[in-house]
C-alpha cells in the first residue's frame, strides 16, 4: 500500500517509522526525526521540511516528520505546506499525542490513532456544556479523521453523554449513536456522521 499524507498518533514512534519504510516502493523517503527524552521538532527542522518539499523531483516524495512534540511555532510554520504541498509530495506527521496538535493542523490531514495513544487522549469536548459553536469547532478539528477514529470518538461521546445526566437518556438517544455507527459502516463520510451525532445530542440536552 502506497504511503499517503496523514497524521499518525502512536505510543511507539519507531515502530510507526519502520512500518512506513516497509511500504515505500517507488517513492523517495525523506525523514526528519526527533525522538528521545524531551525531544521536540525544531523550527529549523520545519524549514528543512519546506526546503525538501520544493526540491524538484520526478519521483513522489514522502516526507516524514516525527517527534514526541511539535510546538505551536513549528506547527504554524508547517501549516501552508501541509495545506498546499507541491506536486508529488506526501507529508506524514508521526507523534505520540494528538492533543498537542493544533486543530488547524489536524484539519488538514487524515488522522490515524494506534495502540494506547487512542485511550490516552482527552475528549477535547465539554459534553456537559455542549454548544453549537463547540460542535462546529470539534467537527472541524476531526474532519479528516478516518472511520475507525471517528467510531472511537462517537463511543467516547456516548459514554460521556450517558454519564453526564445532562441529556434525556431515552431510547431515542441510544438510537442516535446506533445510527451513527451504521452510517460509518455504510461508507458515510466520517465527519458527517460525527456532526450528525453531536447535533442530535445537542437537541436532546436538558434545558
Amino acid at each position: 500500500m502506497a504511503v499517503r499524507s496523514g497524521i499518525i498518533v502512536t505510543p511507539d514512534i519507531p515502530a510507526a517509522l519502520e512500518d512506513i519504510r516497509s511500504r515505500i516502493q517507488n517513492e523517495r523517503l525523506i525523514e526528519i526525526v526527533r525522538i528521545g527524552e524531551k525531544e521536540s521538532f525544531k523550527v529549523e527542522d520545519a524549514k528543512l521540511a519546506v526546503e525538501k518539499a520544493y526540491i524538484a523531483d520526478e519521483m513522489t516524495k514522502v516526507i516524514v516528520l516525527a517527534a514526541e512534540q511539535f510546538s505551536v511555532v513549528v506547527q504554524n510554520k508547517l501549516l501552508k505546506i501541509l495545506e498546499e504541498p507541491p506536486p508529488r509530495t506526501e507529508f506524514v506527521l508521526v507523534t505520540s499525542s494528538k492533543a498537542s496538535l493544533l486543530p488547524t493542523v489536524r484539519s488538514r490531514l487524515p488522522l490515524h490513532t494506534f495502540g494506547e495513544a487512542e485511550q490516552e487522549e482527552a475528549l477535547e469536548l465539554d459534553i456537559e456544556r455542549l454548544t453549537l459553536a463547540a460542535v462546529y469547532e470539534f467537527v472541524q478539528a476531526h474532519k479528516r479523521d478516518d472511520a475507525r477514529t471517528v467510531r472511537t470518538l462517537i463511543e467516547r461521546i456516548a459514554k460521556a453523554a450517558l454519564q453526564s445526566g445532562r441529556f434525556n437518556a431515552d431510547e431515542g438517544l441510544l438510537k442516535v449513536f446506533e445510527e451513527a455507527v451504521k452510517a460509518l459502516d455504510s461508507g458515510t463520510v466520517p465527519a458527517f456522521a460525527l456532526n450528525a451525532v453531536l447535533l442530535k445530542l445537542l437537541a436532546k440536552m436538558k434545558r
